[in-house]
């Protein structure tokens, strides 16, 4: 007697039942970037999905040289400005007022390495000594302009400061021309000192009357104070 035993069907599988091979991935190969909105550029790893402008775009920051403001701008010095200011303290008698009203000390300060280096020249090292007179100087006019016009200044200390040093012109040419002059001709050196002396006072007693209110009533007391200090200037040229 033959036993029957039950043998399941054989199915062979089918296009839709084939499981799909998972293929092994390389070493070090990173995972594909995952979508993101807040994703970004720079820390992807996808390089096609970051900006080839970089971080450092027109948007957020300028990565070319010619978008860059000139490195004088940045610091401050601009050379027609200063140009404009020491011309304007040749003439004594006709004096341009309007532009000095935006004070500055990048000509004060090229005017007195000028004078310095004039100074030197002639056997005199007093970088300390006129640097020391240009301050004490500034805060002297601006605290006797102030006592003057009393609560009507409104003369600053700032200004004050760009007035002497651009006004400090004509003792710096005194101290050019002195080179040329022999020391035996006191006479010479005295009557010049006196002419490069008013010239100084002049502009500068003309440029703080006219950017100061309330100057125009107290002009010979400004004078005088100016005349003071540019005979000080004149002094370290003579002797």
């Amino acid at each position: 007697m033959t036993k029957d035993f039950a043998v399941p069907p054989v199915v062979f599988p089918g296009a839709n039942n084939v499981q799909q091979r998972r293929f092994p991935r390389s070493p070090f190969q990173p995972p594909p970037p995952r979508p993101s909105s807040s994703a970004i550029p720079f820390m992807s790893f996808d390089i096609g999905s970051a900006d080839p402008a970089g971080p450092f775009n027109n948007r957020g920051g300028s990565s070319s040289f010619e978008d860059e403001e000139p490195l004088l701008d940045e610091l401050g010095i601009h050379p027609e400005q200063i140009w404009s200011k020491t011309r304007s303290i040749l003439n004594p008698f006709r004096i341009n007022q309007t532009v000095h009203r935006d004070s500055d000390l990048s000509g004060p300060i090229f005017l007195y390495l000028a004078l310095c280096l004039f100074q030197l020249l002639a056997g005199k090292i007093q970088f300390g000594v006129i640097l020391g007179w240009i301050v004490v100087s500034s805060i002297f006019l601006y605290a006797v302009f102030n006592m003057l016009a009393g609560r009507s200044g409104n003369l600053n200390l700032h200004t004050c400061t760009s007035l002497v040093g651009y006004c400090l012109l004509p003792v710096v040419v005194l101290s050019a021309a002195s080179l040329f002059v022999p020391q035996g001709a006191g006479v010479v050196r005295f009557v010049a000192a006196g002419v490069f002396v008013l010239w100084a006072t002049r502009a500068c007693a003309c440029l703080v009357v006219s950017l100061a209110d309330g100057g125009g009533e107290h002009r010979g007391l400004v004078s005088y104070a100016c005349f003071l200090i540019y005979c000080l200037f004149s002094l370290l040229v003579v002797f």
